[in-house]
């Protein structure tokens, strides 16, 4: 049913360019309005969030580690694993972001006969997600040539290494191809294993076959159903002037295309993708793993009346002499 339900949402969705753009002709506000919408939804919304975050105390020391701790000069301390400098911390920050290194460490157990529980390693999981972040952000590099004129030359040298093997006309771009396929890996992997799909929501599926709604139509601009490149760099850059013209005759794929473009900037800041800024607010990641070294002070612990123990038993006294039990003093 989740599975469904999000096939099924983002089918309106593609529907509704249809309807916007062939029949309502709604070209100026799936051309101007909702594209500019999306974009303040999405500023706004990842502003709430990370203020959120960042007034969220952290009461405990916890940084994740995964090897030895600086302690004793005579024992090596593993400065990437378990840094206790700040420099150590970008370097891991860097490692995760760049690299996903937690995730290449990623095991999987599974019942073999007998039954045994045996534990081994899970690559594929890292390879699929690697080759879908790097894609797609090579992918949103690439689209700036359409909002700047003239086009950066680090971008035009970005877009010959990514068309690099040259099939056909127009030149054939690896990540297209590999952001489709890595998307479609990890759908199957949803759906394949019993496990995860068992525990998958609504939420998990949708930005998959959101994005590679995406995916497919721009594939489909570029190779098959053709647009005037031209009138889409003229509105995308009047968009990016906020000096908005809708040129005619642009095509219903590129709305539909925009589209879903828009909804999933929206969608962004309020579901499970917004991680990618999370991981520079999360202590168990941005925190030195230095508690041998510097008390950490809880900053929950705001000054409260106690009642000690001396003047719990001058209060009892008498009581506590007639039950003849101990006293500190007589």
């Amino acid at each position: 049913m989740n599975i469904l339900f999000s096939l099924f949402v983002v089918a309106l969705i593609i529907i509704a360019g249809i309807v916007g753009t062939d029949i309502v002709k709604f070209d100026l506000f799936l051309g101007i309005v909702f594209p500019y919408t999306a974009i303040s939804i999405f500023i706004l919304g990842i502003i709430s969030q990370v203020i959120k975050w960042a007034r969220s105390p952290v009461p405990f020391h916890i940084p994740t580690v995964a090897g030895q701790q600086k302690s004793l000069p005579w024992i090596k301390s593993s400065k990437l694993e378990s840094p206790h400098s700040t420099l150590g911390v970008i370097g891991r920050l860097a490692l995760e972001i760049l690299f996903f290194r937690s995730l290449f460490r990623n095991t999987k157990m599974e019942l073999k006969n007998g039954p045994k529980l045996v534990y081994g390693s899970s690559k594929y999981l890292w390879v699929g997600a690697i080759i879908f972040h790097w894609s797609l952000l090579i992918i949103f590099i690439r689209h700036f040539r359409l909002f700047m004129e003239p086009i950066p030359s680090f971008i035009l040298d970005l877009q010959n290494i990514d068309g690099f093997f040259q099939i056909g006309l127009p030149v054939l771009l690896v990540t297209d191809i590999l952001v489709t396929i890595a998307l479609l890996y990890l759908i199957f992997r949803r759906i394949y294993d019993n496990k995860l799909r068992y525990i998958s929501l609504a939420s998990d599926y949708f930005p998959l076959f959101l994005i590679l709604s995406i995916a497919v139509t721009g594939i489909l601009m570029r190779y098959f159903d053709k647009v005037d490149i031209i009138k889409v760099k003229e509105l995308a850059v009047g968009l990016f002037s906020f000096h908005p013209v809708v040129p005619e005759g642009i095509g219903v794929m590129f709305y539909i295309h925009l589209l879903l473009v828009c909804v999933l900037i929206s969608y962004f800041p309020f579901s499970k993708l917004l991680h990618m800024p999370g991981i520079f607010l999360s202590p168990t990641r941005n925190l030195a793993n230095n508690s041998r070294m510097k008390r950490h002070i809880n900053p929950w612990n705001y000054p409260v009346r106690v009642h000690t123990y001396e003047e719990y038993e001058d209060e009892f006294r008498e009581k506590m002499k007639a039950a003849e039990l101990p006293l500190d003093k007589e």
